[in-house]
């Protein structure tokens, strides 16, 4: 696929699971050109056909597609299952990078298995960010609180994306760089705590 820049992708979503669709519906929702990608490259064209049908959206059937259409640096949300999941796709997807891409991982990743991704890919020149995405299934759609951290220099390269598709409270995106390394999932780990805790006491 050969496209003009002008027409290429703002930002890429790997995994078209239910959070995943929704964070992609809430980007196209607020302007910008998403591209698609699935593992199981059938769920792209289901996505297309159905949740995508005439939106700004662009279907990805292999990672080398991907890469082409995307304008640079490129940006690379994955949205799967954290552990062994998501170093399979950065080794897979990497091939096809050039130095200063990012990549977010926007799952509940270990956030010392992001603070080794962080240190890993900068060795390969490529800036990479975990980001915790609070609000579940519904927040994805309609505004999550974000918690972006890691390679500080890819920040001004999503901060426009993430801070128009966040939450808002007194016309403030819930949406700021919070960190390096880990930091992150750190702070999603910390609020998941404190979030469970609350339940447990609420059942009780």
């Amino acid at each position: 696929m050969s496209l003009d820049e002008k027409d290429k992708a703002d930002i890429a979503v790997i995994g078209l699971a239910v959070m995943g669709q929704n964070l992609i519906l809430n980007m196209l929702e607020k302007g910008f050109v998403v591209c698609v990608y699935n593992r199981t490259v059938s769920k792209v064209d289901d996505f297309l056909a159905n949740e995508g049908k005439d939106l700004r959206v662009l279907g990805a059937h292999s990672l080398s597609e991907l890469a082409e259409v995307l304008k640079k640096p490129r940006r690379i949300m994955l949205m799967v299952k954290a552990g062994q999941p998501v170093d399979a796709m950065i080794s897979n997807i990497l091939p096809f990078l050039d130095r200063d891409d990012i990549i977010i991982d926007g799952g509940n990743s270990e956030y010392t298995d992001t603070a080794r991704r962080c240190t890993e890919l900068k060795e390969k020149g490529i800036r990479f960010v975990g980001c915790g995405v609070s609000g579940g299934e519904e927040g994805a759609r309609h505004g999550p609180s974000l918690m972006p951290g890691g390679s500080a220099e890819a920040w001004p390269y999503i901060k426009d994306i993430f801070q128009a598709i966040a939450a808002k409270v007194d016309n403030e995106p819930c949406c700021d760089w919070v960190g390096e390394n880990g930091a992150g999932h750190f702070v999603k780990m910390v609020h998941n705590g404190i979030e469970y805790g609350d339940m447990q006491l609420i059942a009780e």
